[in-house]
């Protein structure tokens, strides 16, 4: 911990010095007092708060939204093996389509309010989910449900305790990945066009040559990833901790 600290701080004095001293031009890289001056005024005075607010908000609704879509596409697959081989190429495809180029559609057609931030957060999540949660169907024992089959479960009761379960940590070990990609969804959604959004605060900033302000926007980016990242974290090991205990 002293070591990160000392890192942290050679860093930032060294960025100071440089700064002070010409070695970087301010202008394009600003320095950490002007920014730390900067963003006590955006906190005291400024829209930051809630700009951040309504960042985290559209990241969580997205977040859940997209990962209970996922899942359940995902889980789907199961139900019939001809149903999976005709989707999933779709949701490859998906996939595979950069999603910014999907932001002006979106927020044309949602709006700039939350929604259209939601919606972009959603799209980055809902796939990926989608597929990690079918690579756990695919690898459930064929041989357990033909022999719970024979045995007289129904098609349901093998989904729900053989299936869902084996899934199970394959939904939760994603869940730090897609997180991230919910995030990132709602920041494109805000650069693209929004009334609110730490996304929108940065936009803006670079518009009017705000430097510090940009600094200030990426350091609340940074502590907001951290603290999602945390929180899933917490969660995915509660989680964790309960399907052993059930077992």
């Amino acid at each position: 911990m002293a070591i990160r600290l000392l890192v942290l701080v050679a860093l930032v004095g060294g960025w100071e010095v440089a700064a002070r001293t010409g070695i970087i031009d301010p202008f394009f890289y600003s320095m950490p007092s002007q920014i730390w001056q900067t963003g006590v005024t955006a906190f005291t005075e400024g829209t930051i708060v809630s700009d951040t607010i309504f960042t985290f908000t559209s990241t969580i609704m997205g977040f859940v939204l997209g990962t209970v879509g996922g899942v359940a596409i995902g889980l789907s697959f199961w139900w019939s093996r001809r149903y999976a081989l005709v989707a999933e190429p779709f949701v490859v495809a998906f996939e595979a389509m950069p999603k910014l180029a999907l932001a002006p559609v979106v927020v044309l057609i949602l709006g700039l309010g939350m929604s259209s931030k939601i919606a972009m957060a959603c799209a980055l999540v809902i796939v990926i989910q989608a597929l990690n949660t079918y690579s756990g169907v695919k690898s459930v024992d064929k041989d357990l449900t033909r022999m719970i089959m024979s045995l007289g479960a129904t098609r349901w009761q093998i989904f729900s305790k053989v299936v869902v379960p084996t899934t199970l940590p394959w939904i939760v070990s994603g869940l730090r990945v897609t997180i991230g990609l919910a995030l990132a969804g709602a920041i494109v959604g805000e650069y693209i066009g929004s009334t609110q959004g730490v996304g929108r605060l940065i936009q803006y900033a670079g518009s009017t040559y705000e430097i510090s302000l940009i600094w200030v926007g990426i350091f609340v980016l940074a502590a907001l990833s951290m603290v999602l990242y945390a929180l899933v974290g917490f969660i995915e090991r509660r989680w964790l901790a309960s399907l052993h205990a059930t077992r």
